[in-house]
């Protein structure tokens, strides 16, 4: 309750004083929210959402074939697979954009310079484009997806997937009625978290999208220290 219900609390009562002031004696209003709703505000909160449920669409479908190899078809090489996923983690994640800035600006890029020096190829830039947040987005997420769902499918018994098999089941029922039902509680865990950060997330819009597009995050940040 302290650490999860006492901010957001601290933060609902702050919407409801006057702007550029963080007093709470003073007299309080609904200004805030008239001024959300007349402004484009809601472009940026739009924006957060839809690469929330794109980010979590498209790492759901990375990822389940990544954990199901892992928590029951590499065996003894699951740990160096899951370490080689573990380790960008020890890296900040704005290093790892800037990484990612390297690879894709124009000129001087990697890819760029790797295209027009096998096939004489001009690409250009794919920064500072939705599809590049969204692909930064589903880069830093990945293992918040990922390992939850690991733990999921680890809980499938192997010897109810062969006696519906033994009894006729296809491949698809099994998958449908046995594995995702008893998967369920991983992929609800690594979605929530996945949607929760990426709706939240700031690096990425900046980094890579040049702010061509701003999230609601950046909006939240430039009431605050503007």
């Amino acid at each position: 309750l302290i650490g999860f219900v006492g901010p957001l609390m601290i933060v609902l009562a702050f919407s409801f004083i006057p702007q550029k002031t963080f007093e709470f004696t003073g007299e309080w209003t609904l200004d805030n929210y008239r001024y959300i709703f007349q402004g484009s505000y809601y472009r940026g909160l739009l924006w957060s959402l839809g690469f929330g449920i794109a980010t979590v669409s498209i790492l759901f479908l990375a990822c389940y074939p990544l954990a199901f190899g892992i928590a029951k078809v590499f065996g003894k090489w699951s740990t160096p697979f899951t370490l080689a996923l573990v380790l960008p983690l020890f890296v900040s994640e704005n290093v790892r954009l800037f990484g990612w800035t390297l690879i894709l600006i124009k000129g001087g890029g990697i890819l760029a310079g790797t295209m027009k020096f096998l096939f004489g190829l001009d690409t250009g830039t794919l920064l500072y484009e939705p599809g590049t947040i969204l692909m930064g987005l589903c880069y830093v997420y990945l293992p918040f997806m990922l390992f939850p769902i690991v733990l999921g499918v680890s809980m499938i018994p192997k010897d109810l997937v062969e006696s519906a098999s033994d009894l006729g089941a296809s491949r698809l029922q099994i998958f449908r009625e046995i594995e995702i039902p008893i998967a369920m509680p991983g992929i609800l865990v690594g979605g929530l978290l996945s949607f929760i950060l990426a709706v939240g997330a700031i690096s990425e819009a900046k980094v890579l999208g040049g702010m061509a597009v701003i999230t609601i995050a950046n909006e939240i940040q430039h009431e605050f220290t503007y």
